[in-house]
């Protein structure tokens, strides 16, 4: 029996094909940059989902459209149980937790 010399990594990809460790930095870079981009975008989202909620509320509309919070979890499916986390957190960002006025 022979042994592979290359340790599959969690990605699925072989310890050959990751980038030299002085490239470690530039990418923590890369992650800074994408987590200050992605912090922008969800206080944004915040934001605009306050204001619909606003809206409708002022309407005499409901405090919650079920139908549209599900479509907003299905776009996070495909990161699995994480990703259904992940959009709730968001809604609950946006909207608060459900029983609080």
């Amino acid at each position: 029996m022979t042994s592979s010399t290359s340790t599959p990594s969690p990605a699925g990809s072989s310890l050959e094909s990751l980038p030299p460790s002085e490239d470690i930095t530039a990418l923590r870079q890369e992650i800074d940059q994408l987590d200050t981009d992605i912090l922008r975008l969800i206080q944004r989202r915040t934001e605009v989902s306050r204001q619909i909620g606003a809206i409708r509320r002022a309407e005499g509309g409901p405090r919650i459209v079920l139908s549209r919070e599900q479509a907003v979890l299905a776009r996070f499916r495909e990161l699995g149980p994480e990703g259904r986390e992940l959009g709730m957190m968001l809604l609950r960002l946006g909207r608060g937790r459900l029983g609080r006025a």
